[in-house]
C-alpha cells in the first residue's frame, strides 16, 4: 500500500476514536445490578471497537515511515492496547468469568469472528531482534561448552570377497522379481486371449466404433469441464482454497519485499531525525540560550521584589520536585501569589480545628452509631452497583487526538513528499527541552542569589526545609530484597544456563495454537447452561494477559497488574506450548522452576533462597522475562508421595511467594504455571499465589474440525472432497489436541503422502490410531471443573448462576398466582 492509503486509514481510525472518547464518560456512572447485561453489552462493544483501533494502529505504526508521525502513533498505539487490558478487566469484573459470549455483539455490529483476534504489535519482535540474536548466540556458545565431546567411532568395513558376494545376491534378487512380475503378466495376457476365443468377441462396423469413441471420450470431457467450472465457482465463493498457490506465493512475496523496503526506509529516515535533532539542540542552546537565561532571571528577580513588597518577606524558592521556578512562569501576579499563600494558612488553621474536634467527641454516642449504620447501608448499595474504574490510558489517547487534530490532520502530504521530518514541529519540541535545561541551571543560580538577598535586606539566615508530611496509611514503596549475590550479569546467566534454569525456548507463535471461537455462548447464557471456553478463548486470554504485558515496558507500567497465570487441563491440551508462545512473541527469556527440574540443585534452605534470588534477579536485568513452573500443583501439595519425597518439591513455595511479591509495575516479570492434577494441591496457596487461571478444556467440536484441518495441512496434504473432515471431528470428541497431533503424523507419513496422488485420503484412515490412544473422559473433565469452581472467581460465578435461578423461579411463581 501507498504512504496515501496509511494517511487515510490513519484519519479514519481517529474518527473513530473521537466517536469512542465521547462515549467514555457515560461509562463512569454507576449503574444498578439489575442492569448487569446491559452494562456488560456496552463494555463488549467498547471492547471490540478498541480492538479494531489496535490493529489499524499497529498497522500503520508498522509501515509509516516520517519519524514524527512514528511517534504519536506509537504513544497512540501503547495507549490502545493500555486500554484494551483495562476493558478486560472490567469485562471480567462484570462476568465473573475469564471468557465472554461476544457472538451477539458481533452480529450487532456486523463483525467476523476475525475481529475478535487480539493483535500483537509487530514491534514487540523487531525491536527485540538484536537483543535476541545477541542472547541466542550467548546460551549456544554457553550450551556448547557443556556438551561433552563424544569420541569418533570406527567403522570397521567387511573385505572385498565378501562385499561382492553381498552385491550378487542383492543382483539375483532383483533380477528374479522383475522375471516373477514379466510371467505374471504374460500369465494374464493369455487368460484374456482364452476368455475371449470362448466368449465370442462382439464385431463392430468401423461407424459404430467410431460413435463408440466418440460418445465416451464426449462424455469424459464433458464431466471433467464440468468438475473444473464446480471447483471455479467454489473457490470464488471462499468455499475451497486456491488451487493457483503459485500465484497467490508471488502476491504475496512481493507485498512482504515492499513491507521490508518500508522498513529499512523508517531506518534511515530514523537515523536522519537523530542527526537533526542533535544539531537542532546545539544550535538553540547557543543561539538562544544566552537570552532565555537573562529573561529567566530577569523575571525571577522582578517576583522576588513584587513578593517584598506584598508581604514584607522574601518568598519561599519552590522546590526541584514541584517544579521549580516553573510555577513562577505561570500567569500569576504577585497578589494571586498572596491570596494563595493566605489560603494555605486558612486551610492549616481548619485542619488543627477539626483534630480538636475530633479528639473531643472519641467517645461513641447514639448519634455515631446511627452515622455507622448509615454508612455500612451505602457500602452495601455501591456493591450493588455497576461502575466502571477511571482509565489510566484515556489521558495519554486523548493528547495523543489531540496533537494529531493540532499538527497532522489538515497537514497536506504535498508538504513533505519524500516523508522527511518537519523541521518547525522539530524546534518547538527541542526550544521546550532547552528552556528545561537552562531552567534547572537558572534555579541554581537564584536559590543561591535568594540566600544574598535575605541576609543583605532582611538580615535572615537560612530558613531550614520542611519535610513533606506523610499521608497515614500511604506506603513510599515496597521493600527490596537484600542482594545475595554480587556477581555480575553475565556470570549469573552463565550459571544459570549450566544448571539448567534458564533454557533455550522453541520458536512458536501463538497463532499456531490453532482453535475457533465459541459461535453459540449468548445462546448458552440465556439457558443458563455452563459454557465452556474454547481454544481460541484460551489463545486470546494468553494474549491479553501475557504477550500484551511483557512486550511493552510502557503499557506494563500502567495496564492493572498481573504477576502470575495457571494454565488448568488435561494433559496433550498445548499449555507447554502457551508458554513458548509468550517468551516467541515477546523475545523474553524462559525460567523452569519446575519441581522435577529443581531436583539436587542448591540443596537446603539456603541453597532454595539463593536460587530464586538469583532467578528473579536476572529476569528483572534482562526484561521481558518468563518463569515457567510445570506440575505446579508439585509445589502446593497437600500429601506428597513416597516417591518424589526426595524432590522436596515445596521447598521454594515460601520464596517464590516472597519474591513474586516484589514485582512492581514495570517489572516484566511473569510466573506461568501448569498442571493436569490441581485437585492435588492446597487451593488456597495456589490461588494466592497465581492470579489469574485459566482452565483449558479439551477442544469442542468446531476446534475440532479447524485442527483436524490445519495439522494435515500442515503435513503436506491437500484436503479433497473425499476426506470428510467433519465426520472426523464428530468421531474425535474427548480427543486432546495432543492427539489428534499423533494420529496425523501416524497416518501422513513419507511413504503415505509420496501415494496421495494416486490414491486420496480418507477419514477411516485415522480411526485406527485414535482408537489406539486414550481420550480425556467425562470423569476426569467433570473433576477438572469442580475444582475450578473452588476457585474465588469460580465461586463468584457459581453463586450469581444460583442467585439468578432463584429469581426466575420465584417470578416463575408469581406468574402462576396471578
Amino acid at each position: 500500500m501507498s504512504e496515501g492509503t496509511y494517511q487515510r486509514l490513519w484519519e479514519a481510525s481517529h474518527v473513530t476514536l473521537q466517536e469512542l472518547l465521547d462515549q467514555e464518560q457515560p461509562l463512569l456512572e454507576a449503574v444498578p445490578n439489575r442492569d448487569r447485561q446491559s452494562f456488560q453489552y456496552r463494555l463488549s462493544v467498547f471492547y471490540l471497537y478498541y480492538l479494531g483501533l489496535l490493529r489499524r494502529f499497529d498497522t500503520i505504526y508498522d509501515q509509516m515511515v516520517q519519524p514524527q508521525k512514528r511517534r504519536l502513533l506509537r504513544r497512540l498505539l501503547d495507549g490502545v492496547a493500555g486500554r484494551v487490558l483495562e476493558i478486560k478487566d472490567e469485562l471480567v469484573r462484570v462476568d465473573l468469568c475469564e471468557t465472554h459470549c461476544l457472538d451477539r455483539v458481533l452480529q450487532d455490529l456486523k463483525l467476523t469472528p476475525a475481529d475478535l483476534e487480539v493483535p500483537i504489535p509487530k514491534y514487540f519482535q523487531l525491536e527485540q531482534s538484536a537483543a535476541m540474536k545477541e542472547r541466542k548466540l550467548i546460551l549456544a556458545e554457553i550450551l556448547s561448552r557443556m556438551e561433552p565431546e563424544h569420541p569418533t567411532e570406527t567403522v570397521t568395513g567387511i573385505n572385498r570377497t565378501d562385499a561382492i558376494i553381498l552385491i550378487q545376491t542383492s543382483e539375483r534378487a532383483r533380477q528374479g522379481r522383475l522375471r516373477a512380475t514379466f510371467m505374471r503378466e504374460i500369465q494374464r495376457e493369455e487368460e484374456r486371449d482364452r476368455k475371449i476365443r470362448e466368449e465370442g468377441h462382439p464385431r463392430f462396423t468401423q461407424d459404430q466404433s467410431a460413435v463408440i469413441i466418440q460418445k465416451v471420450w464426449k462424455g469424459y470431457q464433458q464431466r471433467k469441464r464440468t468438475q473444473q467450472d464446480r471447483l471455479a465457482e467454489m473457490e470464488f465463493i471462499g468455499m475451497l482454497p486456491s488451487t493457483n498457490q503459485a500465484e497467490r506465493f508471488r502476491i504475496m512475496s512481493r507485498a512482504k519485499l515492499r513491507e521490508e523496503t518500508r522498513r529499512l526506509r523508517q531506518v534511515e529516515k530514523e537515523e536522519q531525525f537523530r542527526l537533526a535533532m542533535e544539531k537542532t539542540h546545539e544550535a538553540l542552546r547557543e543561539v538562544e540560550g544566552p537570552d532565555l537565561k537573562e529573561k529567566m532571571k530577569d523575571q525571577i528577580r522582578q517576583w522576588f521584589i513584587e513578593c517584598h513588597a506584598l508581604t514584607g518577606r522574601f518568598p519561599d524558592y519552590p522546590e526541584e520536585s514541584l517544579g521549580g521556578s516553573y510555577l513562577i512562569f505561570a500567569d500569576k501576579t504577585p497578589e494571586q501569589v498572596k491570596l494563595e499563600l493566605e489560603i494555605q494558612t486558612q486551610e492549616s488553621k481548619k485542619k488543627e480545628q477539626e483534630k480538636n474536634k475530633k479528639k473531643e467527641t472519641e467517645q461513641p454516642t447514639p448519634e455515631k452509631n446511627k452515622k455507622k449504620e448509615k454508612e455500612k447501608k451505602a457500602r452495601v448499595e455501591a456493591d450493588m452497583t455497576l461502575k466502571m474504574l477511571p482509565s489510566k490510558f484515556i489521558p495519554i489517547i486523548g493528547a495523543g487526538h489531540k496533537e494529531y487534530k493540532n499538527l497532522w490532520q489538515n497537514r497536506p502530504e504535498s508538504k513533505h513528499p519524500d516523508q522527511n521530518f518537519d523541521s518547525e514541529t522539530l524546534q518547538k519540541e527541542k526550544r521546550k527541552e532547552v528552556e528545561l535545561e537552562i531552567r534547572i541551571q537558572v534555579d541554581e543560580l537564584m536559590r543561591q542569589e535568594l540566600k544574598n538577598l535575605r541576609l543583605a535586606v532582611d538580615k535572615e539566615e537560612e530558613r531550614p526545609l520542611k519535610s513533606p508530611k506523610k499521608k497515614p496509611g500511604t506506603k513510599i514503596g515496597k521493600k527490596k530484597g537484600k542482594d545475595l549475590t554480587q556477581d555480575t550479569v553475565n556470570s549469573l546467566y552463565e550459571e544459570l544456563v549450566f544448571f539448567g534454569l534458564l533454557k533455550k525456548s522453541v520458536a512458536v507463535a501463538l497463532k499456531d495454537y490453532v482453535g475457533d471461537c465459541l459461535y453459540l455462548g449468548s445462546a448458552l447464557c440465556l439457558a443458563n447452561k455452563l459454557r465452556m471456553p474454547s481454544l481460541f478463548d484460551i489463545r486470546q486470554n494468553v494474549a491479553l494477559y501475557g504477550v500484551l504485558r511483557l512486550g511493552s515496558p510502557d503499557v506494563h507500567s500502567m495496564a492493572p497488574l498481573i504477576r502470575s497465570i495457571l494454565l488448568v487441563g488435561p494433559s496433550g491440551m498445548g499449555k507447554k506450548m502457551l508458554v513458548q508462545a509468550v517468551c516467541t512473541e515477546t523475545g523474553a527469556n524462559l525460567f523452569d522452576l519446575s519441581p522435577s527440574n529443581l531436583q539436587g540443585k542448591y540443596p537446603g534452605k539456603s541453597g532454595a533462597q539463593l536460587m530464586i534470588h538469583m532467578v528473579f534477579k536476572v529476569a528483572r536485568l534482562l526484561q521481558p522475562s518468563v518463569i515457567w513452573i510445570g506440575d505446579a500443583e508439585k509445589t502446593f501439595y497437600k500429601k506428597i508421595p513416597k516417591e518424589e519425597r526426595k524432590m522436596e518439591p515445596k521447598r521454594i513455595k515460601k520464596d517464590l511467594t516472597k519474591a513474586l511479591r516484589l514485582l512492581n509495575p514495570g517489572d516484566r516479570v511473569m510466573l506461568i504455571g501448569t498442571t493436569d492434577r490441581p485437585q492435588l494441591a492446597e487451593i488456597q496457596g495456589l490461588c494466592r499465589m497465581y492470579e489469574r487461571i485459566l482452565l483449558v478444556p479439551r477442544p469442542d467440536y468446531a476446534s475440532r474440525y479447524v485442527l483436524w484441518k490445519h495439522m494435515i495441512e500442515a503435513r503436506g496434504a491437500q484436503v479433497t472432497q473425499s476426506l470428510d473432515i467433519s465426520a472426523l471431528a464428530k468421531v474425535s470428541d474427548g480427543y486432546t489436541t495432543g492427539h489428534i497431533f499423533q494420529a496425523t503424523h501416524s497416518v501422513l507419513n513419507e511413504r503415505r503422502l509420496l501415494q496421495l496422488s494416486k490414491r486420496p485420503l480418507v477419514a477411516s484412515e485415522f480411526l485406527g490410531h485414535l482408537a489406539k490412544l486414550d481420550p480425556v473422559y467425562r470423569e476426569e473433565e467433570e473433576s477438572l471443573k469442580e475444582w475450578y469452581f473452588k476457585t474465588p472467581l469460580g465461586k463468584k460465578s457459581l453463586k450469581f448462576m444460583k442467585d439468578q435461578e432463584a429469581e426466575e423461579a420465584k417470578l416463575a411463581k408469581e406468574k402462576k398466582r396471578k
